[in-house]
Parts: C-alpha cells; sequence; structure tokens
C-alpha cells in the first residue's frame, strides 16, 4: 500500500499497487471517502448523517481485492463533502466565497449552478452545508491540498498502465442510491442494478462498454447505458480512445451491498465484490485486444 500524504491536514488518498501489473486497467474510487476532518465538520450545519448520504460507501472496499488480478486501486479517503475529484479543480461557486475565484475558475457549470461543484454548497438533502461564506484561500487551499495530489496520482497510473500495455482501461468507480436515481418503480427501488457511463460513446471502445454489458447481464444484473449518469469529469478528461486510453464510469445500485439506512454491507457484499472483480479481469482481458500492432505487452 502506498499513501499520499496530505502534508498540512493529514487527509490521505490510499493507493494499492500490485507487484507486478498484469491487466491495463487503473480503478479509481472518488467518493467513497470517510475521513470527515473536525474543521470541516465544525464549519457546517448539516449532521454527519446526512453527509454520508453523498459517500458511495464501501464502493473502494468492493474493489479492495483487484491488486490480486494485477490492477492497481486508487481512493480518495476525504469524503466528496469536502472536495469533489470528480469535478474540474476550479468548478466553483462564487458565492460560497468571501474574495475574488481566479479569472479561470468555471462557475456556470450546470454542477455549479446545482450546488455540487468542486466544493460542494448542498449537502445530499439540498440543504446548505456551510454556516457561512468561506475564505477563497480556504477553498483553494483544500484544492491543492485534496483534489491536486489524487488527480497527480491518477494521471501517473493511467500513464504508467498506457506505456506498459500500450493501452489502458480507466474504471471510475460509483455507487448510486436504490431510489431516485434512475427513475423509480412502484415499490420506490430504481430499475437499473448497474449504470455504464461513456459520455454516450465518447470515452471508452463500444467493444468494451458491450463486453461490460454482457458480463453484468450474464450474471443476472440490470444494466443500462448513460442514464442518468454519462460520466463526470474524470471518465470525460481520461478517456481519449483514440489516443489508446480508455475511461468507463460504473455506478452500482447501493441496495445490491449495502443497507442504505445503516450505511452497512449486508451479506451480499461478498458476491457482489466477487462479480466486480470478475468484470474487471474480463474488461482488462478485452482492452488487451485493442493494443496496435507492436504495441508493448506488459509481460
Amino acid at each position: 500500500m502506498e499513501r499520499y500524504l496530505d502534508a498540512v491536514r493529514g487527509a490521505p488518498i490510499s493507493l494499492s499497487e500490485p507487484d507486478r501489473p498484469s491487466l491495463p486497467v487503473v480503478l479509481a474510487s472518488p467518493h467513497s471517502g470517510r475521513r470527515y476532518t473536525p474543521e470541516f465538520l465544525a464549519s457546517v450545519e448539516v449532521p454527519e448523517a446526512e453527509l454520508r448520504r453523498a459517500e458511495d460507501a464501501f464502493v473502494d472496499r468492493l474493489f479492495s481485492s483487484a491488486p490480486g488480478l494485477g490492477v492497481p486501486l486508487l481512493a480518495a479517503e476525504f469524503p466528496r463533502s469536502m472536495v469533489d475529484v470528480n469535478r474540474e479543480a476550479l468548478e466553483l461557486d462564487p458565492d460560497m466565497f468571501e474574495g475574488s475565484l481566479p479569472a479561470e475558475a468555471n462557475t456556470r457549470s450546470p454542477r455549479v449552478v446545482a450546488g455540487l461543484g468542486a466544493i460542494p454548497r448542498l449537502s445530499a438533502g439540498g440543504h446548505p452545508l456551510y454556516r457561512r461564506p468561506l475564505p477563497v484561500e480556504a477553498g483553494l487551499g483544500a484544492i491543492d491540498r485534496f483534489w491536486r495530489p489524487y488527480h497527480h496520482a491518477l494521471a501517473r497510473l493511467v500513464g504508467k498502465a498506457q506505456a506498459s500495455f500500450g493501452v489502458a482501461l480507466l474504471i471510475d468507480c460509483h455507487s448510486m442510491p436504490s431510489a431516485g436515481g434512475l427513475g423509480d418503480t412502484a415499490g420506490g427501488q430504481t430499475l437499473a442494478d448497474i449504470v455504464l457511463g461513456d459520455a454516450f460513446g465518447q470515452t471508452c471502445d463500444a467493444l468494451l462498454v458491450e463486453r461490460a454489458e454482457d458480463f453484468l447481464t450474464g450474471r443476472g444484473y440490470a444494466v443500462v447505458r448513460n442514464t442518468p449518469y454519462a460520466g463526470g469529469f474524470t471518465t470525460r478528461h481520461y478517456g481519449r480512445p483514440a489516443d489508446g486510453v480508455h475511461a468507463l464510469q460504473i455506478e452500482i445500485n447501493r441496495a445490491l451491498y449495502l443497507d442504505e439506512a445503516t450505511i452497512e454491507p449486508t451479506a451480499a457484499f461478498a458476491a457482489v465484490s466477487r462479480d466486480l472483480l470478475g468484470l474487471v479481469e474480463a474488461l482488462g482481458r478485452r482492452t488487451l485486444d485493442l493494443r496496435g500492432p507492436g504495441r508493448p505487452s506488459g509481460e
């Protein structure tokens, strides 16, 4: 286990790398962090139980055995309510801050307008997070301490995989609530178990998306593509199929593995984890098929 530690606040990102990479896959879990700093908790006006609703709880643990397949796993251990690394670095709401943001800040994206920028304005329940505006220096400092180390590590991993194998697949791993995300049934549950996001064909070769869908449906999961989650910043930023780098976002229905009321894993956790690791291996082997002639084998 290799750790990149923030020198000031001590909020880590964790990276588990295999001794010998054997597949051209990188796994990332940007929203499963559970380490809330005392300073953050003192600055917000919503209870911690509501903060935790924003977590992709235990997604990092679903994929924790991936290094045994020869695949690295990067996870943000800080929560997305503090800093959301699946946004642009400066995707920020100016109304949240005292002082002026840099001129290059993206202050009008749909995510910022919705209160869900790189530093969120709203909780998962739609309530204002902060008691008062933040000093702009604090916001930019949080981006430097949390966002930048995470993406520095992720870019390194993707580049290393491509250099080793001639091709790379980034799988950005998320979870979604069982109700309210995709369109509810009469029982209040979403209609899909898994949502695969490739920005409507822009970030990942269709052969990989088809392989993912076939693998999951063959194991009994209901799968849809790009609705309502087509892929966030990470998928769109790193996915460059023409350059041999593919990115696929996967959203997992939390009811498959989690008691959403208590935020604790259920008895089905181990079986879901095994299926997801099987998916990673299947996609890794299919990704190798996309190498051009004369490209590295990774052996």
